[in-house]
């Protein structure tokens, strides 16, 4: 019973496993002019479904409590849209020198230009007892935001390697990304009582599209025989990407616990987590946008979908850690009532 509640725990990572061992076997039908004709139903359909998702199962409700918290979300959104993306480009220009894959690199700054995701930063910081509201606006805000911020940031640091031009990249953002989050959002008031009392699975729904994104951006690369990526790059990225999100962490932690910051422990956890955390759901669709037809796009996506599982695997082992710091901190404050 321990086994089977774990693996609907992590169905979703086993869910990426799964999809990428199944494009390798066959990647003629994911690939593009393949029977899925994913050039159709996953560019725009697809992308689309999962912000229609997002937009239906986003509460604009429970945001209003947080909206005036500004120098949180103003910390949140400098450190994860500005410090992050350039802290990456100098850590790549260092690991440029070494022998791991160029792409690879490649695919580390685009995890620097994602924004924060709507769920695991929520879920965690809910888990330690943080500020939950907090957590929910910077996660939903900063989705928001990297509409228009990671493409930008993306071509700033990466430039578009695709033979698509800047406004069609926007256009497409705008209609696939822009278009289906206000139209969720316009049917939720009329849905919100049906959608509060059924509780329809929208994670759920998110992620399966997600996979097969997933799994078409892979049968691009498995089509693709000039291709290869060794073992070692793979490890030493995977290194990184645990260093990276740690020392981040710890920074935070550092930063929004002076004195002068006038964060409380529960701002703190929201801080660390939100700040940190990188969203699959948004960049997943993104690259694929952004990076159309081009070849190495999922050697670009790997090292997102390795942060992805990463940043909920670290975050659940320091819970209990974090909790009993929150715990240590709250206590003067009882002794002195």
């Amino acid at each position: 019973m321990g086994l089977l509640a774990r693996v609907r725990k992590e169905w979703f990572i086993i869910g990426i496993v799964t999809v990428i061992m199944l494009a390798k076997i066959q990647p003629s039908i994911g690939a593009k002019g393949g029977p899925l004709r994913p050039e159709i139903t996953i560019t725009f359909v697809a992308v689309s479904a999962i912000f229609f998702n997002s937009g239906l199962s986003l509460k604009t409700e429970e945001l209003t409590s947080a909206v005036l918290h500004v120098k949180l979300h103003l910390f949140v959104q400098s450190f994860t849209l500005v410090f992050f993306p350039l802290a990456m480009w100098l850590l790549i220009k260092v690991l440029a020198l070494t022998s791991i894959n160029t792409w690879l690199l490649s695919g580390l700054q685009t995890v620097g230009c994602m924004p924060p995701p709507v769920s695991s930063a929520v879920i965690l910081t809910k888990a330690v007892g943080g500020n939950e509201a907090a957590a929910i606006f910077n996660s939903a805000f900063g989705s928001f935001l990297g509409i228009v911020v990671t493409p930008l940031l993306l071509l700033l640091f990466l430039g578009s390697s695709s033979s698509v031009s800047f406004s069609s990249i926007f256009s497409q953002l705008f209609m696939t990304v822009v278009v289906p989050l206000i139209l969720g959002q316009v049917v939720r008031r009329f849905l919100k009582d049906w959608l509060e009392r059924r509780k329809p699975p929208f994670g759920v729904i998110s992620s399966v599209v997600l996979l097969m994104i997933i799994y078409t951006t892979f049968c691009d690369t498995f089509s693709n025989p000039s291709i290869d990526l060794d073992h070692l790059s793979l490890l030493l990225i995977t290194l990184i990407i645990f260093s990276i999100q740690l020392s981040f962490m710890l920074l935070t932690f550092v930063l929004s616990t002076q004195k002068q910051s006038g964060f409380t422990s529960a701002d703190t956890v929201a801080i660390m987590f939100c700040a940190t955390h990188k969203s699959l759901t948004l960049g997943i669709p993104m690259l694929k946008i952004v990076f159309e037809g081009y070849d190495h796009l999922s050697l670009i996506s790997v090292p997102l979908l390795i942060y992805h599982p990463a940043q909920i695997l670290l975050g659940s082992i320091l819970v209990p850690t974090i909790q009993t710091w929150m715990n240590r901190r709250h206590k003067p404050n009882l002794l002195l009532k």
